[in-house]
């Protein structure tokens, strides 16, 4: 295998993990501060950390507003889906939100199917396990649905759209200022809704310092960045495969620092969800010849 796909596995696996148990302090930092202030801050924080990385890259052409225009699309998608995540987790625990989160590579298809992808029985069987997977995780009762698992899946629809915008015109902009623009765009909006929209005291902040180190440090300016450094060498629908990992780490991080346990229902749930994703991508796809090239970068 080649030595850059190896060392492409390796970055999103690690993405995956730092990811997957962020979700512990992001909810852990709902009870200092507001969604959008905590997004905002540890957006803004990440993105100045990446910045010094700027004197290691070097571009051999002119870059035009149409590749800056690409990293602010990917900015909005990925604004959209972190803070309805954000938000879900007031409502939800951290391992139905991780799971339902996973949610969006089993999406993937389904959205690219609207653009003209023709994909296998194999797809779609994956997808109805997945569905059936959320149903035993989010419905309780007489049809009672956690408002916090549907913020998720709203979320989880904005990750698969950030994914297919990655992988067909990420490449655009240079990895780093690919990062720094998409984590910029992020951490603007998200401060400018906080300032009309939620109350901030220093001390709030202080009293979610850590987990805002762990999100601006590790999830923003490594994690993200790590995505868009492995998505250059290895496929969509493989990085999504890898990145399925996270659901499990958000649900075993959970469970070791908050307690959070999952009854027989949900664990179906959640085996039916990770199962279903991980054979949507596997199975082959349908294409049209003259859609071949953009079918297997965007699935």
């Amino acid at each position: 295998m080649d030595r850059k796909v190896v060392t492409s596995n390796m970055l999103l696996l690690a993405a995956a993990i730092i990811w997957g148990c962020a979700f512990v302090p992001q909810k852990i930092g709902m009870s200092s501060i507001g969604p959008f202030w905590f997004t905002g801050l540890r957006f803004a924080l990440g993105t100045l950390l990446i910045i010094p990385l700027l004197r290691f890259e070097k571009i051999d052409r002119t870059l035009s507003w149409k590749d800056w225009s690409a990293g602010i699309v990917i900015g909005l998608i990925l604004f959209g889906g972190i803070n309805l995540q954000q938000i879900a987790l007031k409502y939800a625990s951290v391992a139905n939100t991780g799971f339902i989160t996973g949610l969006y590579v089993a999406l993937v298809p389904i959205v690219c199917s609207f653009l003209g992808h023709r994909y296998s029985s194999g797809v779609w069987m994956g997808v109805s396990m997945a569905t059936a997977g959320l149903y035993l995780l989010s419905v309780h009762g007489n049809f009672e649905i956690n408002p916090g698992d549907l913020l998720t899946l709203a979320s989880a629809f904005f990750w698969a759209f950030q994914l297919i915008a990655l992988s067909t015109f990420g490449h655009r902009l240079p990895s780093i200022r690919l990062a720094i623009v998409q984590s910029g765009t992020c951490a603007v909006l998200s401060l400018a809704i906080a300032i009309v929209a939620e109350p901030i005291s220093l001390n709030m902040i202080y009293q979610a310092g850590i987990p805002l180190l762990y999100g601006s440090v590790l999830s923003v300016a490594i994690g993200f960045t790590l995505q868009i450094l492995a998505q250059r060498h290895i496929k969509a629908a493989h990085s999504a495969i890898i990145l399925s990992i996270e659901s499990v780490f958000a649900a075993f991080a959970g469970w070791l620092i908050l307690g959070e346990s999952l009854g027989s229902k949900e664990i179906i749930g959640c085996a039916l969800i990770l199962i279903g994703t991980i054979l949507s991508q596997l199975s082959p796809e349908k294409q049209r010849k003259e859609k071949r090239n953009l079918a297997q970068e965007a699935a």
